[in-house]
């Protein structure tokens, strides 16, 4: 089905319909619902365009520790909102007596979200490949800084203690660094595990959606044939007017030139007969 199909389909009037037959009614909540399950995913499809932009520094010399809170935030944000959307659409499948421009509404509404979760999910696993990666990094930073203390911890044991007691402020100091550390890891690790929870969270969404989507793809396509054929049944009747109006006008013509043809007749026999 072309644009120009689906524009014509979802700007045909609705006062045509019958009234007494709910099948054809105009139900107002139905409209109000899913223009704001339209308005939530045009917001989390905003929300998408920020996260590939802060991912894009993670991994850089531009990653801080406020880029990947705005990262962490923006997943929890968005995902529950796809969860909050995915529940509405089942509200929305659940619908009594749609009619076909309902049917319609309902169907778009499932492929632009089956869209954009599609492209959130693409989002989520970059995201939690550079954690991986960040966290791995991190792992071995410190496992390096691990084998450098204990190297230096049995150099020399019979050393003074002037220099021993000179050694130990920036141990301890090293100590509390890899504490700090250790801690990062801690921490990006959870992170690591709440976006893989929300990826199989959202799988599962996902697969909810395409069933509804395939499910429709078969009342989608008769909504298209029969708004093609309107449509081309509508040419066809303005074709047929045209030409009718065409030979309505070249009778009218040739009646006009009988009749004056008739008169002309008229007027010489009525002359001949008054001169005679």
């Amino acid at each position: 089905m072309s644009f120009a199909d689906s524009s014509n389909l979802e700007s045909q009037p609705t006062t045509w319909r019958r009234q007494d037959d709910p099948e054809y009614a105009d139900d107002p909540e139905f409209t109000r619902y899913t223009s704001e399950l339209s308005d939530k995913l045009f917001s989390l499809t905003a929300n998408i365009s920020r996260l590939n932009n802060q991912i894009a520094l993670l991994g850089t010399r531009r990653e801080t520790e406020r880029v990947r809170e705005r990262v962490q935030d923006l997943l929890s944000e968005t995902g529950d909102g796809f969860k909050e959307i995915g529940e509405g659409l089942r509200k929305v499948a659940a619908w009594h007596d749609l009619g076909p421009s309902q049917k319609y509404t309902q169907g778009k509404l499932n492929q632009e979200f089956k869209a954009s979760l599609t492209e959130f999910q693409n989002v989520q696993r970059q995201a939690l490949e550079k954690q991986r990666a960040s966290a791995t990094a991190a792992k071995a930073a410190l496992s390096q800084e691990d084998g450098a203390g204990g190297a230096s911890a049995t150099t020399d044991v019979g050393q003074q203690t002037q220099q021993q007691l000179q050694e130990q402020q920036p141990r301890l100091a090293n100590q509390d660094e890899v504490d700090f550390q250790e801690s990062l890891i801690i921490e990006r690790e959870n992170e690591i595990r709440n976006i893989e929870q929300s990826v199989g969270e959202l799988n599962e969404l996902f697969r909810d959606v395409a069933h509804m989507v395939h499910e429709q793809g078969g009342q989608l396509d008769i909504i298209s044939e029969n708004v093609t054929q309107t449509r081309d049944d509508t040419k066809n009747a303005d074709q047929q007017l045209r030409t009718a109006s065409r030979h309505q006008k070249s009778a009218r013509g040739k009646m006009c030139c009988l009749l004056l043809i008739l008169v002309v007749v008229l007027t010489i026999i009525i002359l001949a007969a008054v001169l005679g």
